[in-house]
């Protein structure tokens, strides 16, 4: 009998708000007649399955029809019937608690320009959002109610994208290294070996960093002190194509990809929407400080204070303002690289200074270096492995305090400048060399059972070898171009067996432009580091040198730190270090 019926369908067709058929046949034509057709409710149906099955596909492809098309994520479209709808300037990921996008709606069956309207929007913002329906459905001659649901749906669709990027986004985030059982024990045995910042600087070499022994040693340590309250920071100086970024990148690949943040530009107020917790403890790289201006403040807040804050209007649900306050914590270590020193003196005072090799044998080995690898002689597969082994040994490195049992004996020459600060980053510089050695120095605990390890006479002896460098710029009256400059005058003179020189003869021989040979010998003029002799304007300048043995007596007062570790050596001041500590655990106890 059923067999014999026809099939009955009974549907409900639901009208927008204050319209009807016969309204929206005349106003809008039959595209919304049949777009509410096919969105109606079924109540009751005696269709067959294949039947309906049918019709399911028909619906979908109208679902398919009002997706959104996200293949440009700055041109995002959406079809809902007749409405055509396009984000300008695609969407803000930023900001969960409002939605605001520039869009452009338009009637695909018109092409008439006034069937379109162009509008920002939150579409979060109730009163605002039904002023545009209402403004929108005028200009496009269509119902509010159209308008108003396919805004509904636009609105759905856009949540559930910027959800998406936003998992997605998350999942790119560098996972926490873990460690295999076989793996630890490698870092572990290769932290507790012999002559471990010797055999370190050489396997960095292996990596692929050519020459710069001392420099690349002492950033990787630096680098390490991140994991420290009290972290060190550093800047690479030097002439364009001196291998300051070089340098820098080789060494950061050393650390776990978890542990850095790398900046290229980044605007005034970036830092202050971190995560409370986002930088610390991280390594802040800066490829140029040139194109970091805007945060140079906050950057140095961070180093100083460890911590930075900033108070900020804000709008709540109802519009009514009202202000919060962002802290960002600390501490960070900072790595930047520049060849202006004098411009970020205030980033430079809080920081090592370390100046890049310039020499013609340092240039022809890294030249050489290029010439293996582009014949294929260098094993890269060795250097990624030895990357990977060095961020493994990273991830072992735990936060211990460390006390210098010899600190109150140490001094610096009477020459650094600052001493204040200088002093206060020798002694944070050897604090690390002992922190690195954490797994071969025992545990030991005070009397208020706070544990620490400390500070050897080795530490100090290595700490002072890879500081004399830094130790002796920071007490020389000249920058380190200007030095290197003055240096070649006098060591050209002595060659040559003369008493004068001409800036072209310099220029010449140091292979230098006119302009800058020219404006380090005014520097060195006014500072009464060379004289004029004689000779002319039109005929060039005869100079003499004014100083010749200032440097020797710099060099020579670096020497009183060597003393004073010869001194310890020698007992002249053991009687007095007492540490009193209790040993909790050995060394191997921080492997587990």
């Amino acid at each position: 009998m059923h067999e014999l019926l026809p099939e009955i369908h009974i549907s409900r067709v639901i009208t927008p708000e204050g319209e009807d058929i016969n309204s929206l046949l005349v106003n809008y034509g039959c595209e919304a007649i049949k777009e509410l057709i096919s969105e109606r409710d079924f109540l009751f149906s005696t269709e067959t399955d294949s039947n309906k099955s049918k019709r399911t596909d028909n619906q979908n492809v109208s679902v398919l029809e009002r997706a959104l098309n996200t293949s440009n994520p700055e041109l995002i479209t959406y079809q809902s019937g007749v409405l055509e709808f396009l984000l300008l300037g695609g969407l803000n990921l930023q900001g969960v608690d409002r939605l605001k996008v520039t869009v452009k709606v338009s009637r695909s069956d018109s092409a008439d320009p006034l069937h379109s309207i162009r509008h920002s929007l939150d579409l979060y913002h109730a009163d605002y959002l039904e002023r545009f329906i209402i403004k929108a459905a005028e200009q496009l001659e269509t119902g509010t109610g159209l308008l108003r649901r396919a805004l509904a749906e636009l609105t759905g669709e856009l949540e559930k994208y910027r959800f998406s990027r936003i998992e997605n986004l998350r999942s790119k985030r560098p996972q926490v290294r873990e460690l295999s059982e076989e793996r630890r024990k490698k870092a572990v045995a290769y932290l507790k070996s012999p002559d471990l910042l010797k055999r370190t600087n050489q396997d960095i070499g292996r990596t692929g960093v050519v020459g710069e022994e001392t420099n690349r040693l002492l950033m990787y340590l630096v680098f390490t002190s991140r994991l420290r309250e009290q972290p060190l920071h550093i800047i690479s100086l030097g002439s364009s194509g001196t291998g300051k970024t070089y340098l820098q990148e080789k060494i950061s690949e050393l650390i776990p990809e978890t542990d850095k943040l790398e900046i290229t530009i980044l605007s005034e107020n970036a830092f202050y929407y971190f995560g409370q917790k986002e930088l610390k403890h991280k390594l802040v790289l800066i490829e140029d400080l040139d194109g970091a201006m805007d945060v140079l403040y906050p950057l140095r807040e961070l180093q100083t204070k460890r911590r930075i804050s900033k108070t900020i209007p804000v709008k709540d649900s109802k519009g009514n303002l009202k202000t919060i306050t962002l802290h960002v914590e600390g501490p960070i270590s900072l790595a930047g690289t520049t060849t202006k020193e004098r411009l970020y003196e205030d980033n430079a005072n809080r920081s090592l200074l370390i100046y890049l090799d310039n020499s013609p044998s340092h240039r022809e080995a890294v030249m050489d270096y290029q010439r293996r690898v582009s014949a294929g002689k260098v094993d890269s597969r060795k250097e990624v492995y030895l990357k990977e082994f060095f961020k493994d040994m990273q991830s072992l490195l735990r936060s211990v305090k460390v006390r210098n049992p010899y600190a109150e004996y140490l001094k610096l020459p009477d020459s650094v400048f600052k001493p204040l600060r200088t002093h206060a980053h020798y002694l944070q510089f050897i604090e690390l060399v002992t922190f690195y050695h954490q797994y071969q120095r025992d545990l030991k605990s005070d009397g208020y059972g706070a544990p620490y390890i400390e500070t050897t006479i080795e530490d100090i002896e290595a700490a002072n070898e890879l500081l004399k460098d830094i130790l002796l710029a920071k007490s020389d009256e000249l920058p380190r171009a200007h030095r290197d400059f003055f240096e070649g005058i006098k060591y050209y003179l002595k060659s040559t067996a003369q008493e004068s020189f001409y800036a072209r003869d310099i220029r010449s021989r140091l292979r230098m432009n006119p302009m800058s040979v020219n404006r380090y010998i005014h520097e060195l003029e006014a500072r009464g580091y060379v004289k004029r002799s004689g000779g002319n304007r039109k005929s060039g300048y005869e100079f003499t040198v004014g100083q010749w043995h200032e440097y020797d007596k710099l060099q020579n007062s670096m020497l009183l730190m060597h003393q004073i570790v010869e001194d310890l050596k020698c007992s002249k001041y053991n009687k007095s270090v007492q540490s009193g500590g209790v040993i909790l655990k050995p060394s191997e106890s921080l492997a587990r």
